[in-house]
């Protein structure tokens, strides 16, 4: 399975089914401790014999480490989100062509510490994206 994925500030998945992607492309963030904003501008090319499969999509923010974030609010609960994803071959669609799914994922108000952070993102337990980012304080001006 073939998974693009884009840190941005926003992201939204538009009714035609494209991707609307605001401040996209980044990968440091000069606020630590800040509350930030930030989505994932994930596209999903599903093979063309994986159709009609409900496949289980989760993602999890980890660590430089690889250890799982966990929310600010007190809850110790890890920074992820999951769901279900199912393409159908829509109407005249040629055979064996990849089915593309655009999916929007906001996290805003995370407070996150200077540090080195990844998304991953996994399909049906297997990891198919990795993106890093940094949190880290302003560079000192002269």
């Amino acid at each position: 399975m073939k998974v693009t994925a884009l840190l941005c500030d926003s992201a939204q998945v538009a009714p035609d089914g494209k991707l609307y992607i605001l401040g996209g492309g980044w990968a440091i963030s000069w606020a630590p401790d800040q509350p930030l904003k930030m989505s994932l501008a994930i596209l999903v090319a599903v093979p063309w014999n994986r159709a009609n499969q409900r496949l289980n999509l989760e993602i999890n923010l980890l660590t430089g480490d690889n250890e799982p974030v966990f929310s600010a609010s007190g809850d110790e609960q890890p920074v992820r989100a999951e769901g279900e994803l199912e393409m159908g071959r829509p109407p005249g669609t040629r055979s064996g062509s990849d089915l593309n799914a655009c999916i929007a994922v906001p996290f805003d108000g995370l407070v996150l510490p200077a540090s080195d952070y990844v998304w991953t993102i996994q399909i049906n337990n297997e990891e198919e994206a990795r993106i890093p980012f940094r949190v880290d304080n302003p560079p000192m001006t002269g």
